[in-house]
């Protein structure tokens, strides 16, 4: 097992060096000069002397190689950097919002996997009965639903119409954890609506082709109960694939919950990074993309460790 995981570790390593270089270059490929855009206004062209020294001031007038070299020398470190607006550390920003779009995406993988497993695997065992088409039914609905109509009308219905939560907000933990978590729980259902329904429905999927395994098969005809049948050979085995799918869309969702942080106004990650594009702070869109694609990578490493949890087989494959 800690063979498998270093062999891991070392890949996802790699792949994070590799994301980092294809970062910096991206972004040093955009047409357009950020010191002379930063100095711009109004449609006035800057003074050529304020653009070279402002460009030297941050670096710009480097060669490409040594930019490189110290940018992945202070990523090293931990430094992602200053802001070309504010001159801000970009690492103190990120350390702030990251948290809070981990926990949003987390909460709603959580439930998600509460709601989709269970369902998933009730409409298999009842497969082409009524539940089995209600619940495929409303997971096609819930699938074809954008997020942000399913955000903008949970804020309609439940908060202006019903008065039941807050329409939006953001409370830190420490603070107030109840209304935390009450703030917390609009934004993360909003996206457990579209990704409840794709767990459900490869769970589904998962369960029935396991139900025609071999060892199913088997210890159904050596008259074990049909409960311990499930929990033992069905579920276990079919979690992998839904293992699988939930990291694809939590990984996706690091940078892609810009329109519920927007409807909900949670100060995330991926409002940040709008942010910095709109501003062209190249400097921050290379450390949020660089955190974004790491933590991708860094779940991809952490599911290739539960698969080897769950099935034995694929740490000696």
């Amino acid at each position: 097992m800690l063979a498998f995981a270093a062999r891991r570790l070392l890949v996802s390593l790699g792949l994070v060096w590799v994301v980092a270089s294809l970062v910096f270059l991206v972004i040093h490929l955009i047409p357009g000069d950020p010191a002379e855009l930063l100095l711009s206004q109004g449609g006035i062209a800057p003074d050529p002397a304020a653009v070279e020294e402002l460009r030297e001031r941050l670096g710009l007038n480097l060669p490409l190689w040594t930019q490189y070299v110290t940018y992945m020398t202070g990523l090293l470190r931990g430094d992602f950097g200053l802001s070309l607006q504010d001159e801000h550390p970009i690492g103190e920003e990120i350390a702030l919002r990251l948290p809070r779009t981990l926990e949003l995406v987390g909460a709603a993988g959580v439930i998600s996997l509460i709601v989709g497993v269970p369902l998933g695997v009730a409409a298999a065992l009842r497969a082409g009965g009524t539940l089995d088409r209600v619940l495929s039914a409303c997971a096609g609905l819930a699938l074809s639903i954008p997020v942000f109509v399913v955000g903008t009308l949970a804020v309609l219905v439940l908060a202006q119409e019903l008065r039941l939560v807050s329409a939006g907000g953001y409370v830190p933990f420490a603070r107030d954890p109840g209304r935390h978590l009450a703030l917390l729980l609009m934004p993360a259902c909003t996206i457990v609506v579209g990704l409840g329904a794709v767990v459900f429905r490869v769970m589904r999927s998962s369960v029935l082709e396991v139900l025609e395994r071999d060892h199913v098969r088997a210890a159904q005809a050596r008259g074990a109960a049909p409960g311990a049948i499930i929990r033992r050979h069905v579920v276990r085995n079919a979690l992998t694939p839904v293992v699988t799918v939930v990291a694809l869309h939590l990984g996706s969702l690091l940078g892609g919950t810009v329109l519920v942080e927007f409807v909900f106004n949670w100060p995330g990650l991926s409002g940040y990074l709008v942010r910095s594009v709109e501003a062209r702070d190249y400097p921050e869109v290379m450390g949020i993309v660089l955190v974004i694609s790491s933590l991708f990578v860094l779940l991809n490493f952490l599911v290739d460790l539960l698969y080897a949890v769950i099935d034995p087989r694929v740490r000696h494959g």
